[in-house]
């Protein structure tokens, strides 16, 4: 078993851990929770040999294999499919010593190695490898692509692939889901629910803890305390140790105030009562868990929209789509106050699409789209973030947004005032006047999300504002958004964020937004008999194209026809391909040009005082291209998934 004994640990100045100690058995499934800062990375990094504690010992079964995602992410040439397999150790290892074996003639060393790699799945390490890939997103044919044309995104998910692909005993997985979409979260989750080794996971993600992990292991005090169950029974515990202490129940009772103060404006009023019902949920659920969370610093609330026209938008017969390629159909659409709604779909149906068609970033190729008068738009997406001023602090990006709220007639804020907001943002003292460039993923997140709050939005577009969130915050944003004032839409991998936020289910698939005929826990089924249905549509393709062809009198007529047919084929397909073929020319282009920038920035030369302007427009360049290979990345998945829609028979 794996044992931690008396362990102390150090980061710089930093003591992160105190005479801690943990034992995991064989088998056993782990979620490591925490604040930010508190060592859990530091923590997998000592369980591999990468880091000495200052004291105690770290006992880890010499024979055990341990699998973990790549810090770095991949590059070069290579086909993906590869670069998976090579997450299989002792196959690659056989794979060498029979070509050695063969180059040698050692006949008999070349059957005992086949047999070993029979005996390991070597023979079918390719279509394992496939599966991975499949699961997490990657479409067919995506396997054979190089690395080097994948954004920094799916190279995560190339990196996470090799991980799984390892027949590992143990496996160490930091925050898996942030870079996927819900229907290769709920994969994942169903691969380690069947993972036989013992596992020890990251995540920020509520619902994703409590059907994978049987333990929470949660870093507090300098200490590992181990609760039983999933994460939700991780909070009640917690909130009960903490429930006794007298201020904490004080402020508890406080956050329990507020949120029944919303639930009786909402029940006050019978066209609200399907939004009252999920809030009282929400508020049951907030009772026990609050106390878990009382030390969280965030804390904010959504301002009321200076307007809320009747319908905010309307979607009248909308082809949306990119050149002249549709990808959704008839969509009809009418958003009004306090609507919440959450899209689902597999990956590549359109979800985005529909998305920056709503935010007004993509115009319909026909139909209309209508805004309510005064009308604000609040629309978040990774390019959101990737957009931020490096050179400017979270201060100076809100006193921009008051400048041009002046100049249109607005009264400006007091400094104290932007200073307040941003501090429930987790932006206080120095750290609100401090530069974004050296911020983390997170912390640009929550600062992209406080700009958006800050100016008042009546519809609020969120695609998938929960990458990079720990808990707290994420808890803090269901908070807020439980008493937005406005529309949402929204597209999120974190269940219990839908679940939370969310009345309406809209479907994405097949070129249309439909009502889902569910609950968000019918989805995975939804989404298994959709597989099932395709695999048994493909069989059936494939036998029907292995029939020898029927002689009719009209045989000629019959292959002009064909012909015919062929050709119309052809024509829809070619401008298709031409834009696939565009893109991926593009995304090359830019993954080079990145990786480019990525050397330049590695010279510790640029991080000197002389060098800073240098510096800045390195940055400045770096999140240009990032955003640009990320929109191409996105404009090819749709393209590819078009293109394979009409390839299919």
């Amino acid at each position: 078993m794996l044992e931690l004994a008396a362990i102390s640990l150090r980061r710089g100045s930093k003591l992160l851990l105190e005479g801690a100690a943990l034992r995991v058995h064989p088998g056993q499934k782990l979620g490591l929770t925490g604040a930010n800062g508190c060592g859990k990375s530091s923590l997998f990094a000592l369980l591999r040999g990468e880091l000495a504690p200052d004291a105690g010992e770290v006992s880890v079964p010499p024979d055990w294999r341990i699998a973990h995602v790549a810090q770095q992410t991949p590059g070069g040439e290579r086909a993906a499919i590869e670069f998976v397999i090579d997450g299989d150790e002792e196959l690659r290892a056989l794979q060498r010593d029979l070509d050695a074996a063969e180059r040698a003639g050692d006949g008999v060393r070349q059957a005992a190695l086949h047999g070993r790699l029979e005996a390991v799945g070597g023979y079918r390490a390719e279509s394992r490898a496939a599966r991975l890939l499949h699961g997490l997103g990657f479409a067919v044919g995506d396997e054979r692509r190089p690395l080097s044309s994948y954004s920094g995104g799916w190279r995560m998910r190339l990196a996470l692939a090799q991980a799984l692909m390892c027949r590992s005993d143990l496996l160490l997985l930091d925050e898996p889901t942030n870079h996927l979409d819900l229907d290769a979260v709920i994969w994942l989750e169903g691969w380690l629910q069947g993972y036989p080794g013992t596992l020890l996971l990251i995540s920020h993600d509520r619902d994703f803890l409590d059907a994978v992990v049987d333990r929470i292991c949660n870093m507090e005090r300098l200490g590992l305390k181990v609760y039983i169950g999933g994460y939700s029974a991780f909070e009640r515990q917690r909130a009960e140790h903490l429930a006794q202490q007298q201020a904490a129940h004080a402020r508890q009772q406080r956050e329990i105030a507020h949120m029944r103060a919303f639930v009786d404006r909402f029940r006050a009023k019978a066209t609200k009562a399907r939004q009252a019902q999920s809030r009282l949920k929400a508020l049951e659920r907030m009772e026990l868990i609050a106390p878990a969370h009382l030390d969280s610093p965030f804390r904010f609330d959504f301002r009321r929209p200076a307007a809320k026209p009747d319908p905010l938008l309307r979607l009248e017969a909308v082809r949306a789509g990119y050149g002249n390629i549709a990808v959704l159909e008839g969509l009809g659409l009418s958003l009004r106050p306090d609507d919440r709604i959450a899209l689902l779909g597999p990956n590549g149906a359109g979800k985005s699409t529909l998305i920056k068609l709503l935010a007004g970033r993509l115009a319909p190729l026909n139909g209309q789209r209508e805004e309510g008068q005064g009308l604000a738009i609040g629309y978040f997406a990774q390019h959101q973030v990737d957009q931020l001023d490096a050179a400017a602090s979270p201060l100076k990006h809100l006193e921009r947004l008051e400048a041009e709220a002046a100049q249109r007639g607005g009264r400006p804020a007091t400094e104290q005032q932007l200073r307040d907001f941003l501090g429930g943002f987790g932006f206080q003292g120095d750290r609100a006047t401090e530069a974004v460039a050296p911020f983390s993923g997170g912390e640009k997140a929550r600062l992209a999300l406080a700009l958006i709050v800050w100016q008042r939005p009546s519809l609020l577009l969120l695609d998938e504002p929960t990458n990079h969130l720990d808990l707290d915050m994420r808890l803090a944003l269901s908070e807020a958004l439980l008493g937005f004032d406005g529309a949402l839409v929204l597209v999120s991998h974190d269940r219990h964020l839908l679940r939370t936020t969310c009345d309406t289910l809209l479907l994405v698939d097949a070129g249309k937004a439909e009502p889902f005929d569910g609950s968000l826990d019918d989805y995975p089924a939804w989404l298994a008999a959709r597989a099932k249905a395709m695999s048994a549509e493909a069989a059936t393709s494939g036998v029907a194209s292995n029939r020898a062809p029927s002689r009719t009198a009209d045989g000629a007529a019959s292959r002009k026809d064909e012909r015919r047919r062929e050709a119309e084929q052809r024509a829809r397909l070619q401008p298709i391909k031409r834009r696939v073929t565009r893109l991926e020319a593009e995304i090359e282009r830019l993954s080079t040009e990145r990786d480019a920038l990525e050397r330049r920035l590695a010279d510790a030369a640029l991080y000197t005082d002389d060098a800073k302007p240098r510096l800045l427009g390195l940055l400045a360049d770096k999140q240009r291209v990032d955003t640009a290979l990320e929109q191409a990345e996105a404009d090819w998945l749709e393209a590819a998934a078009e293109l394979e829609a009409l390839l299919q028979p």
